[in-house]
């Protein structure tokens, strides 16, 4: 296999809604759930997410615990909106940071900003269904990440699951429902019939704290 093996990390409501309408999402579960999920964090070489929750969010996808590695931070950006002033771009030098856009946008103002500050910016082939994945995993492989955390938004993980290359399913539920408004965990699949759904093997399930903690293959 030439490409990370990977592995989707959800935390949600019952309802499978990773946030509110207006974007609000601290926090759906609770400690213990979001402690574990940095715990995956050092266990993994990369870690990545899409451009609006690096946007919106501004996280800097460590690990939190001095004991573990922290992976290298991985950012899908069609139009390389990250900006210089956010916190992954300016710790790219201590913890690397890749940024995979549609090529020909790696060579704008705050393209060439981000890259001086030590983010590596990568352009991919846009697909009809969004950036090339296969591509961004080869790409990766090559870099030496060998397995990969998945962990949002909803348009990333439903453009991975697409593709057919999330190997794992680490799936905390909060007991709350957010309702219809609400921000989806994964976003459209484009399914027509239901001979075309795949069905997951669970793997084991747990609570952990007031969640419960699944795992899926």
């Amino acid at each position: 296999m030439s490409r990370p093996q990977v592995t989707l990390k959800l935390a949600t409501s019952l309802d499978g809604k990773i946030a509110l309408s207006n974007g609000q999402s601290e926090w759906v579960t609770g400690e213990k759930a979001r402690a574990q999920g940095r715990l995956f964090r050092g266990a993994h070489d990369a870690i990545c997410i899409g451009a609006n929750t690096a946007v919106l969010d501004n996280p800097q996808l460590t690990t939190r615990e001095g004991d573990l590695p922290n992976p290298m931070r991985v950012i899908f950006d069609s139009h390389a909106r990250l900006s210089p002033d956010s916190n992954l771009a300016q710790t790219a030098k201590d913890v690397p940071v890749v940024l995979f856009c549609e090529t020909g946008q790696d060579t704008g103002k705050d393209a060439l900003a981000l890259t001086a500050l030590g983010v590596q910016i990568i352009g991919l082939p846009k697909l009809e269904t969004g950036l090339d994945i296969i591509a961004a995993l080869s790409g990766l492989w090559r870099l030496g990440v060998e397995t990969l955390l998945l962990e949002g938004g909803g348009q990333l993980a439903a453009s991975f699951m697409k593709a057919g290359v999330i190997d794992r399913i680490e799936w905390f539920r909060a007991p709350i429902i957010l309702g219809g408004d609400g921000r989806d965990a994964i976003g459209s699949l484009g399914l027509k019939t239901m001979q075309s759904v795949g069905r997951l093997s669970r793997v084991s399930i747990q609570e952990i704290g007031d969640d419960i903690w699944e795992t899926y293959a």
